[in-house]
């Protein structure tokens, strides 16, 4: 059952990274024809196809903060913390390996996050983002209403609007893994470690905050 679940964290962050960060490469590649809106929509609507391919496996988190997020708030089990990061991150690599072979001659760097302008700029907004995107999960995690119907849905559009207004200042990660997955296959680490402090932080406090308003306590 457990190598079911990680199996679906790594295909489903395989897709996340390949369509998301893809529709950047191929927006260059095509001269623009995408757009901001056009890439913005591709990672929302991606994540929104992952959750209800895979979410009723693994949960669909595809994504080691939000992987953090689940934990902190006592929704995962610290025994399939590691493995779960562990696929995610393999699946993003995968990914932007795939997108490299593809496109050899990309100058883009594969879609690799880094800030427009200065670097505390860029984690207060991943920092932001991030816990905004994990209130939204929490919420839609917990309330039978959302949960399994319209998770998906919540989760995709939360994302799109994020890309929107994040993706011009610190590329609107979001997510070590798929920050991770084109800085390794391209070898640019600049400023990488705004987007695993900033989400994970921003995570742990979109579940704090959640945590809050329902009476919870988070670790």
């Amino acid at each position: 059952m457990r190598a079911r679940k990680y199996a679906a964290e790594a295909i489903g962050t395989f897709f996340l990274v390949f369509a998301g960060t893809g529709a950047i490469v191929v927006d260059a590649f095509s001269g623009g024809k995408l757009g901001a809106v056009g890439v913005s929509l591709v990672f929302g609507l991606i994540v929104l196809a992952m959750i209800y391919a895979v979410g009723h496996v693994s949960g669909a988190h595809l994504n080691p903060a939000v992987t953090v997020g689940f934990w902190s708030a006592g929704r995962h089990p610290a025994s399939e913390f590691l493995p779960y990061v562990a696929a995610q991150l393999a699946g993003a690599a995968a990914a932007s390996g795939a997108l490299r072979l593809m496109f050899p001659a990309d100058a883009t760097g594969l879609g690799a996050t880094v800030p427009a302008g200065s670097a505390a700029q860029a984690f207060a907004m991943e920092f932001a983002l991030t816990a905004l995107l994990m209130f939204v999960i929490m919420g839609v995690a917990t309330d039978d209403r959302a949960e399994g119907t319209m998770a998906g849905i919540a989760i995709g559009a939360t994302i799109a609007l994020e890309a929107l207004f994040g993706g011009p200042v610190s590329g609107a990660s979001m997510n070590p893994a798929r920050s991770f997955g084109p800085a390794l296959v391209s070898m640019r680490f600049d400023a990488n470690w705004i987007y695993w402090v900033a989400p994970v932080l921003g995570s742990l406090a979109g579940a704090w905050a959640y945590g809050l308003i329902r009476g919870q306590k988070p670790l």
